[in-house]
C-alpha cells in the first residue's frame, strides 16, 4: 500500500466515522484524531524495565471523533457527562457514559475505561480540567493481538483532548499520561513503549527508545525497498496485561534488580552474575539482558542499512522469551516454527505473551509459502485459524484533515 493510498483511505474513514458521529450525537464532531497500533520489531517486557525497546507504528489504527459538550449548546446533559460510542471490539454499536467530575478507577469499565483512564491521568497529572464531551470510537487494530489495540484508544483520545482544549503536551508526556492511565486506571502494569510507538512512530522507520530517558530516534525499515514484509501471524488466542501472568513477570524482575543491588535491571551488567538468584528469577533477568543486546544490536544494523541480516536476532528474542521468561504460548511457538520451516528469515512472537501475534521477516517471494505453511501447520494442531496480515511502519498519532467534516 503506497502512502497515498494509505492516507486516502484514512481520511474516507475519517469521513465515514464524522458522519457517524453526526447521526448518534446531533452535531458534527470538532474533529477526527487517528493512533496506530504497534508492532514490537525486538524488545519484549524489557520496557518496564527501563530497558531499550524498537517498536514501529502499524497502519492499522484508532479513530476518535470528538466534540466538546459546551455549556448552554448541550440543554439535554450536563457539562460534565462524556457520551461515548464505539464499534470497538464488535460488530454493533455500544454506549456508554461517565462524568468528568469525580472520576475514579472502577467507574468505568470494557471499552470506556480507556478513554475514561485518559481524563483521569490529565485530572490527576496534568492538573486538567477536562470538560464533557461526545465522543465516537472506530479501530482496525485487532483486539486481543498483541498489537496495543486499547494503547492506540488511549493515545486518540488524549491527543485528541491536547488539541481541543489547547494543553500543549509534547509526546512523550502524552505517553507518561496515557501509561498512568493504564497503570492507576484500568489496572494494566504496563510499560511505556506501547504509548511512545504510537505517539512517535514514523513512515518507513522503527522507533528506537530508551525507556529510561524517553530518548528516542526513528531508524529506517526500508522495507518495501529491500523485498521484504513483516508478516503478523495473530494465533487469535486473546490475552490481556491485566491478567496475572504480565503482573508475576514484573514483579520478578524488580525482585531480581532488588537482589542484584539496583533500582532496575537496566543497571545491571550484561555479563553480571546472576549464580546468587534462584533459577526461576535468574531466567527471567537473563532474558531482560539479553535481549536489551539484541534491540542494540537490530537498531545499529538498521542504521547500517543491514534490514535482511536481523533475522536471526528476532529468533533467538522468540527462544528467550519462550524459554527464560516462558510467556509464550503452544500457538504462538507453532507460528514461529511452522514461518521459519517455510522460508521466514526470523520469527517471533510480539507483545506481552500468553497469545496474541507473531511475526516473520519474510521476502515477497517467500511471502506465499510462509503463509500457507502457518496455515497447513495449525490445521494439523487443530488449533483456530490464525489471521495473516502484513503490516507496515506507519506515521505517529494526530489529527486527520477532513475538507468537510461529516460531509461527502
Amino acid at each position: 500500500m503506497s502512502a497515498a493510498t494509505s492516507a486516502t483511505e484514512l481520511e474516507e474513514r475519517a469521513g465515514a466515522l464524522a458522519r457517524r458521529f453526526a447521526g448518534v450525537f446531533g452535531a458534527e464532531p470538532d474533529g477526527v484524531w487517528c493512533a496506530p497500533g504497534r508492532v514490537n520489531l525486538i524488545g519484549e517486557h524489557t520496557d518496564y524495565n527501563n530497558g531499550f525497546v524498537l517498536p514501529f507504528a502499524i497502519d492499522r489504527s484508532a479513530l476518535v471523533a470528538v466534540r466538546l459538550r459546551r455549556p448552554g449548546q448541550d440543554p439535554e446533559a450536563d457539562t460534565d457527562v462524556v457520551r461515548l460510542a464505539s464499534t470497538y471490539a464488535q460488530t454493533g454499536l455500544s454506549r456508554a457514559e461517565f462524568s468528568t467530575g469525580g472520576l475514579e478507577p472502577g467507574l468505568a469499565a470494557g471499552w470506556a475505561a480507556y478513554p475514561a483512564g485518559v481524563v483521569y491521568a490529565l485530572a490527576q497529572h496534568a492538573g486538567a480540567s477536562v470538560p464533557g464531551f461526545d465522543l465516537f470510537l472506530d479501530s482496525t487494530v485487532p483486539v486481543g493481538a498483541g498489537l496495543s489495540s486499547s494503547h492506540a484508544v488511549e493515545v486518540a483520545v488524549i491527543v485528541a483532548l491536547n488539541d481541543l482544549l489547547g494543553l500543549g503536551l509534547d509526546r512523550p508526556g502524552m505517553a507518561r499520561l496515557t501509561q498512568y492511565a493504564e497503570n492507576e486506571f484500568v489496572g494494566a502494569p504496563t510499560g511505556i513503549m506501547d504509548q511512545s510507538a504510537s505517539l512517535m512512530g514514523a513512515e518507513g522507520g522503527a522507533l528506537f527508545l530508551d525507556c529510561r530517558s524517553l530518548d528516542s530516534e526513528i531508524v529506517p525499515l526500508p522495507l518495501a525497498e529491500y523485498g521484504l514484509s513483516v508478516l503478523v501471524m495473530d494465533t487469535r488466542v486473546e490475552h490481556s496485561h491485566s491478567d496475572g501472568g504480565y503482573s508475576a513477570r514484573r514483579q520478578s524482575c524488580e525482585r531480581g534488580a532488588a537482589a542484584l543491588g539496583a533500582e532496575s535491571l537496566r543497571e545491571v551488567p550484561a555479563d553480571a552474575d546472576l549464580s546468587g538468584l534462584d533459577h526461576e528469577t535468574q531466567r527471567r533477568v537473563r532474558h531482560i539482558l539479553s535481549e536489551n543486546q539484541r534491540v542494540l544490536q537490530v537498531a545499529q544494523k538498521l542504521r547500517d542499512g543491514a534490514v535482511d541480516s536481523i533475522g536471526e536476532l528476532l529468533t533467538a528474542s522468540h527462544i528467550s522469551l519462550r524459554d527464560d521468561f516462558e510467556v509464550s504460548c503452544p500457538e504462538l511457538d507453532l507460528a514461529v516454527d511452522a514461518a521459519l520451516a517455510a522460508g521466514a528469515m526470523g520469527a517471533r512472537m510480539t507483545g506481552g505473551g500468553f497469545g496474541g501475534s507473531a511475526i516473520a521477516l519474510v521476502r515477497h517471494d517467500d511471502e506465499d509459502a510462509v503463509r500457507a505453511g502457518v496455515l497447513s501447520a495449525f490445521a494439523d494442531r487443530g488449533f483456530r485459524e490464525p489471521a495473516l496480515f502484513t503490516v507496515l511502519p506507519a506515521d505517529g498519532a494526530g489529527h486527520v484533515q477532513l475538507t468537510a467534516p461529516g460531509r461527502q
